[in-house]
């Protein structure tokens, strides 16, 4: 692991330092190189750029790193003359470049090709992909696994890395370095094994707290690149809110900001027990402040496995919503002074645990809306004017939004999927009479897969931003909705 940390930071290095000299780069590479040895770094190339370029095919993957490995081999050797290396990268540079390139294609390396020497290949070295929202990775049968690793196990440990890697790519490095390790090492053991059935079902019950870690931490950490800190507290606050309503808004308030902190700290971190350092403690906070006010979090608390216990309270379902006193509104003053941004948060919260089949992907619409709102009438020269004016639109828009989102992720939270998509067919064949069997099964289909990606708790938030804001503008009937 400490090799693999040493080259996450020499990539930066190499990306960011080259003012402090090319030599200095060329002997880091090839100190890692000579460090590494040519099989581990050839691993931890292609694990970095399938992160980077997270919608490259694997052959173009494939093609970069047998260029980089290549250009390390050629020119780190002892002997050879230090220029070696210089030529060698602006080749590589001037490849990516051509117009017939066998590298990931990116729509930024047109103008970083306008560029020459240094600057040209800094520019290319600063491109990537944006990372996938929805992972593409699906698990062979043991069957499928065994035969193409018996087939060719490089080629099947070089194309599950790929695949893995550019599905969870937002992970960070440590748990998924830790994680592939482990997939390849339980399929190269259980695929020789006299008992394949049986070693499989050991070796995945032993990976399960990994491989649940793994895609736990890749959709915090996209939720807090897609979000930033801030509205990675309000996701987090909405969340517990509506798996214990009856907690107070001082019980959780301190264990979102505690969440966003620890997912802060660890999802760009090298250290290796990072994530699970820190979402250890955090459990420990999450149930010495619950477990006492809700059953089910008793339950999840009671567990030997604190890493576990995290994960069964994430999976929570949404508690059915206690009788609570009428909501009251944040004031105009309050909305503007200086705990503006409080009284909002505090708002947002008191309506999750109203509504708790209000997905927080939804909810943080509204959480967009009333930041755009404080920013635009708190500057303005009658604010409390502007206020009661967007306070009348939101009124307008509000109930129906919560009501019609409501009713379609409680009948998924609460229905088998095909009573789910039954219940959608029905109510779909109400509102449009005239559409043909063909139609019906199409829109019907299209709502379902819109409910099984953006209801649950851990839905993909930058997907689901825009999946809500398209629902949104087809069905505003103003000019301008404030939600959109």
């Amino acid at each position: 692991m400490k090799a693999a940390v040493t080259f996450l930071l020499l990539l930066f290095v190499a990306t960011h330092a080259e003012h402090r000299g090319r030599p200095y780069v060329r002997d880091k590479v090839c100190q890692e190189f000579k460090t590494m040895g040519k099989d581990d770094f050839r691993t931890m190339t292609l694990i970095m750029n399938s992160r980077k370029f997270s919608n490259a095919t694997f052959e173009e993957i494939s093609h970069l790193v047998n260029e980089i490995v290549s250009l390390a081999e050629t020119c780190c050797a002892d002997g050879v003359d230090p220029s070696c290396y210089d030529a060698g990268s602006s080749a590589l540079s001037a490849k990516s470049c051509s117009p017939d390139s066998p590298f990931p294609a990116h729509p930024g390396t047109a103008a970083c090709c306008l560029h020459q020497g240094l600057e040209q290949k800094l520019c290319l070295a600063a491109l990537e992909h944006p990372p996938r929202q929805l992972p593409h990775y699906v698990e062979p049968s043991n069957e499928e696994l065994c035969q193409a690793f018996k087939k060719d196990p490089r080629d099947f440990a070089d194309r599950f890395l790929h695949e893995y890697v550019s599905s969870y790519g937002q992970a960070p490095l440590p748990v998924l370095l830790g994680s592939t390790r482990n997939f390849l090492s339980m399929v190269s053991t259980c695929c020789i094994s006299p008992s394949p059935t049986v070693c499989f079902l050991k070796e995945k019950l032993q990976r399960k707290t990994l491989s649940l870690l793994t895609l736990m931490s890749n959709r915090a950490c996209s939720r807090l690149t897609g979000y930033g800190k801030d509205k990675m507290k309000f996701s987090y606050l909405t969340m517990l809110a509506q798996k214990i309503p009856s907690a107070s808004f001082e019980d959780l308030s301190p264990l979102a900001e505690d969440a966003a902190e620890v997912f802060s700290q660890c999802c760009d971190s090298v250290a290796e027990d990072c994530i699970q350092q820190k979402l250890s403690e955090h459990t420990t906070k999450i149930c010495t402040t619950l477990s006492a006010k809700d059953e089910r979090f008793a339950d999840c608390c009671a567990g030997k496995n604190i890493m576990q216990n995290y994960f069964c309270i994430s999976a929570l379902q949404p508690a059915v919503p206690p009788k609570l006193p009428e909501l009251q509104k944040p004031t105009n003053k309050q909305l503007c002074d200086d705990n503006g941004a409080l009284h909002t948060r505090r708002y947002m919260f008191e309506l999750a645990r109203r509504h708790t089949n209000v997905p927080d992907v939804f909810l943080g619409k509204l959480y967009d809306a009333s930041e755009n709102v404080i920013r635009e009438c708190c500057s303005a020269k009658d604010a409390s004017t502007c206020l009661d004016s967007k306070r009348q639109q939101m009124g307008a828009e509000l109930p129906a939004f919560l009501e019609k989102v409501s009713q379609l992720c409680g009948q998924y939270n609460e229905l088998n999927f095909l009573d789910f998509k039954k219940r959608l067919r029905d109510s779909i064949s109400q509102t449009r009479p005239d559409a043909s069997p063909e139609l019906l099964t199409q829109l019907t289909d299209q709502r379902a897969d819109f409910a099984s990606t953006c209801c649950p708790a851990n839905s993909p938030p930058l997907y689901c931003v825009a999946q809500v804001t398209a629902e949104l503008a087809s069905t505003c009937k103003q000019g301008s909705c404030m939600l959109v």
